[in-house]
């Protein structure tokens, strides 16, 4: 192993230059002698020699340069404290620079082609030492300092990771659609359940009112079966919107009903229980009526394509608006339906075709041998949509219209063969609605546009020719195959017959 010249010690009051003195051996660094001798300072003092401690001017400096390492850049701090401190050397010889986080070594590297970095368990046990023994070592600090300046920077560096922009959040999507998923399963159930507990006293009315939400209001309204007289017509028929012939049926069948008697108690009982599923209920209008909302203003584009719920899970299940806008059409396209890829994969079998896009209405309308064409061309739009939504400043759904309008064509196109709109058109297209003229697009960007076509149409065609030869191919050697087994099976019947 390449010898350690100088170590990088990040620490939250600015960056420290340590010199190595002796070397550790690699192989000994696990042995317990070693692992206690790092935790005495005398001892741990004969390693390192401090060449320089810079600290930072402030919290705001301390942030900047804790965000720069958290995504392996070097700072021009940084940058310079290593410039001042670690002697320039020649290619021939590297000087090496032991470091805590290997993703900031390619950063360094490019700044300073004489550096290099290494990252292994000698450099961690290393500054793991340093950061035991902290203001010991560095002589500026006063203890407390060091554990002062974590605790500051950690809830600043915290802060500006968790800030959003309170229109363009997605967290709260995320979260209205597994409620709304959770609320449907709840209602359903706690609907099935005021249907048994009541059926017991009025048993008929299931069959005359058979939505879940409007039985729940009617138990509430109706009570004792035995209260209903033609006086309560006119309330009923509130219920079941305004239809006095479903009114006068529940009266007519709780003349005659089969139910038993119930007590006021049981009825009390009931009562409370439909009250809570009309409020869920009620509540699960309102969650959808926000989330509809929310979808149109963090994701417009994507809500207009593909449908607010529809767009919502798919945001949910990528983990954010960011992560479905950097997937793959074709990883779009399968979102939802994993397991079954796993599976197809593992059995060779047919791999799925569409996942959570499969509630489109799109898919829907294709027929059986479309809905892998339409759901691969949904997929794109998309993820296209995702794009725009997640990159804009000011995100509108007019791109949303005109991919859905694509979309529409080319569900068309599958049925009648009438021809689709071409990209270049509907990016106009989109531009002219947005109130853009056509006209701001240089002949550099249509030049790019069609380009772009004609590459894919050129692809499209050499695979397709390739496939083609891959068949032929296979066909002649099936071919081949046959015929030498043909010339070899009159020889083996002669020598049979020799014998």
């Amino acid at each position: 192993m390449a010898g350690i010249d100088y170590l990088l010690f990040e620490e939250a009051t600015g960056y420290a230059i340590f010199k190595v003195k002796l070397q550790q051996d690699d192989i000994g660094s696990r042995l317990k002698e070693v692992q206690e001798a790092a935790k005495d300072l005398g001892k741990f003092s004969k390693l390192v020699d401090l060449v320089s401690f810079a600290p930072f001017k402030g919290a705001a400096q301390a942030l900047e340069n804790a965000n720069e390492i958290s995504e392996g850049l070097v700072s021009d701090y940084l940058k310079s404290v290593l410039d001042l401190n670690i002697p320039r050397a020649s290619k021939k010889n590297q000087v090496t620079l032991g470091i805590s986080d290997k993703n900031l070594g390619p950063s360094i590297k490019e700044s300073f082609p004489y550096i290099d970095c290494i990252s292994n368990e000698v450099v961690q046990d290393l500054l793991r030492g340093i950061r035991t023994h902290g203001f010991k070592i560095l002589k500026q600090l006063q203890s407390g300092d060091i554990e002062k300046a974590q605790l500051g920077l950690g809830h600043a560096y915290s802060r500006a990771k968790v800030k959003f922009s309170v229109q363009k959040n997605d967290n709260h999507i995320i979260q209205a659609i597994a409620l709304l998923d959770q609320l449907d399963k709840d209602i359903n159930t706690f609907a099935m359940r005021v249907k048994e507990w009541y059926g017991w006293h009025f048993p008929e009315l299931a069959k005359i009112v058979p939505d879940n939400y409007t039985f729940a209001k009617l138990t509430l309204f109706i009570g004792d079966k035995a209260s209903l007289n033609d006086e309560s017509l006119h309330g009923l028929a509130e219920l079941v919107n305004d239809d006095s012939g479903i009114a006068q049926k529940i009266i007519d069948a709780a003349r005659i009903s089969m139910g038993q008697d119930i007590s006021p108690q049981d009825m009390e009982n009931v009562s409370t229980f439909a009250q809570r599923v009309v409020s869920i209920s009620d509540y699960r209008k309102n969650l959808f009526k926000y989330l509809t909302d929310k979808m149109h203003t963090v994701a417009p584009n994507l809500s207009e394509l593909i449908g607010e719920v529809v767009g919502a899970r798919l945001i949910s299940h990528a983990g954010s608006l960011t992560n479905l806008s950097k997937q793959a059409a074709s990883t779009v396209q399968i979102l939802g339906a994993e397991k079954a890829l796993f599976r197809a994969l593992k059995t060779k079998g047919n791999t799925p075709k569409y996942g959570l896009i499969y509630h489109s209405s799109f898919i829907g309308r294709a027929s059986a041998k479309n809905k892998g064409r339409i759901s691969r061309y949904l997929a794109n739009k998309c993820s296209i949509a995702s794009r725009i939504d997640n990159y804009s400043d000011e995100p509108n759904n007019i791109f949303g219209t005109v991919l859905k309008k694509q979309v529409e064509e080319r569900l068309n196109f599958y049925d009648t063969g009438a021809s689709p709109m071409k990209n270049s058109d509907a990016i106009k297209e989109a531009l002219a609605l947005g109130g853009i003229p056509t006209s701001d697009l240089t002949a550099d960007d249509e030049i790019s546009i069609e380009k772009k076509e004609k590459k894919i149409k050129k692809e499209k065609k050499e695979k397709k020719e390739k496939k083609e030869k891959k068949e032929k191919k296979e066909k002649k050697e099936k071919k081949r195959k046959a015929k030498d087994e043909e010339e070899e099976s009159p020889k083996k019947k002669k020598k049979k017959s020799k014998d």
